[in-house]
C-alpha cells in the first residue's frame, strides 16, 4: 500500500526551529504507518493533526491560545476529496482533539438523519461537545487543555492591555499586538493514499485573547481546507494565518481550483497569493496580510505529485514523507530576506511518486 502525507505547524515568526521538528516527523510517520496498513487518506489525516493537537507546542488542541476570558476555544475541519463531504466544529472546549470530532460530523454527511433531516456540517459550542460526547470522542476538562506557555502568554498580554486601557472589555484587544514567535496558527496536513483519494485538514486554538465566540478559518468552509479528487487529478490543501483574510478570500478553495487549471503548480501558488490574496479587493489595501498554505497534487494515472508550501509570513514549518521514504522530511521555509513579511510570498516544494 501507498500514500504521501504533509504537514504544518503553522506559518508564523518560528524563532525555534527545532521544538516543531519531531512533533512534524512523528505525525508524518503516524499517518504513513497507517497509509501502509491500507488505511485511508482520512485516516492518516485525522491521525497525523491529533498529533499536532496532542504536543503542546502548537497552537491546536492542548496548548492553544487563551481567549480573553482565559478559556481555550478550539475550530477544526476536515474534508474528504473523493466524495466532497466536510465537517467542522467551533469554540469547543471540552474536546480533547478536535479534528476527531470534525471528522465524526464529516462522515455524518453520508446518511440522511431520521425524518430525512440533512446532518449537520458544522457545529459549534455545547451543542458540538454533547454531540462529540454521544459519538464517542475523548473528552477532557476545559482546563486540560491550558498549558503553561499558553497561561503565560495571555498573563503577559493581558496585563499589557490591562495598563494601556484600565479596561476589562473585550474591544481593548486591538490595542496591543501579540507577538506572532509567542504561538504560531492553525495545524493541518494533507494526504493521498493508495486508491488516489485525497483528504485535508486543520486545527486552531484561533488569536491569542481573541473574543470569545470568535469563529475561525479553521472551522470555515472554502477556507480552512479543501480537496477535489477526478480521475486525472488529486487536489488538497490547507491555510494557516490571518483567519478573518482566509475567510474573506476562500483561500483553500481558490487555491485547489486554480492547480486543477495549471501546468505548473509553483507558479499557480505565486498568481494565487498575489492575485486572490496579497491583491484581494476584499482585504484592506495597506494592511500587512499574514497566510500561508500547505498543498499536494497527484496524478493517479502516473504515481507522481508534488507537494507545495506558500506563506507570505517570516517562516513556515513543514514536513512531508511517503509510504517509500525510510524517514521523513523537515523544512523550515524562510521568507527570503529581501521580501517584506505581510507584503510578498514564497512558493517552494517537492516531487514525489507513489508505487501503482
Amino acid at each position: 500500500m501507498s500514500g504521501f502525507i504533509a504537514v504544518h505547524t503553522g506559518a508564523g515568526n518560528c524563532v525555534d526551529e527545532t521544538k516543531y521538528q519531531r512533533v512534524i516527523k512523528e505525525a508524518c510517520v503516524r499517518a504513513t504507518d497507517i497509509l501502509k496498513n491500507g488505511g485511508s487518506a482520512m485516516d492518516a489525516c485525522e491521525a497525523a493533526i491529533m498529533r499536532l493537537e496532542n504536543c503542546g507546542n502548537t497552537n491546536a488542541g492542548f496548548g492553544s491560545n487563551l481567549c480573553w476570558d482565559g478559556y481555550v476555544q478550539c475550530d477544526a475541519s476536515i474534508m474528504n476529496g473523493n466524495n466532497l463531504h466536510f465537517g467542522a466544529c467551533t469554540n469547543v472546549t471540552t474536546v480533547k482533539n478536535p479534528i476527531q470530532l470534525a471528522r465524526v460530523i464529516c462522515e455524518g454527511q453520508e446518511r440522511m438523519l431520521s425524518m430525512e433531516r440533512i446532518p449537520p456540517m458544522v457545529m459549534a459550542g455545547q451543542g458540538a461537545e454533547r454531540y462529540a460526547e454521544e459519538m464517542g470522542c475523548a473528552m477532557i476538562e476545559p482546563s486540560a487543555l491550558i498549558s503553561s506557555k499558553a497561561k503565560f502568554s495571555y498573563n503577559h498580554y493581558k496585563s499589557k492591555v490591562a495598563k494601556l486601557t484600565k479596561s476589562s472589555s473585550p474591544s481593548a484587544e486591538g490595542t496591543v499586538t501579540p507577538d506572532t514567535s509567542s504561538a504560531l496558527d492553525t495545524v493541518g496536513a494533507v494526504c493521498v493514499d493508495s486508491t488516489g483519494n485525497s483528504a485535508a485538514g486543520c486545527s486552531s486554538g484561533g488569536l491569542l485573547l481573541k473574543v470569545p465566540g470568535r469563529v475561525g478559518q479553521a472551522a470555515t468552509y472554502g477556507a480552512g481546507c479543501w480537496a477535489t479528487d477526478t480521475d486525472a487529478a488529486s487536489v488538497a490543501t490547507c491555510t494557516t494565518g490571518n483567519g478573518e483574510y482566509l475567510m474573506k478570500t476562500f483561500l483553500a478553495k481558490e487555491i485547489c481550483t486554480d492547480l486543477f487549471t495549471t501546468e505548473c503548480a509553483v507558479t499557480s501558488l505565486h498568481k494565487t497569493f498575489k492575485t486572490k490574496f496579497l491583491e484581494s479587493p476584499f482585504l484592506p489595501a495597506h494592511q500587512d496580510l499574514y497566510g500561508g498554505a500547505l498543498s499536494v497534487i497527484y496524478y493517479p494515472k502516473n504515481g507522481g505529485g508534488e507537494v507545495l508550501w506558500s506563506h507570505t509570513t517570516k517562516s513556515f514549518c513543514v514536513g512531508y514523507m511517503s509510504t517509500q521514504q525510510k524517514m521523513p522530511k523537515f523544512v523550515y521555509s524562510p521568507l527570503p530576506t529581501y521580501s517584506l513579511p505581510g507584503k510578498s510570498s514564497v512558493v517552494n516544494g517537492h516531487n514525489f511518486h507513489l508505487r501503482i
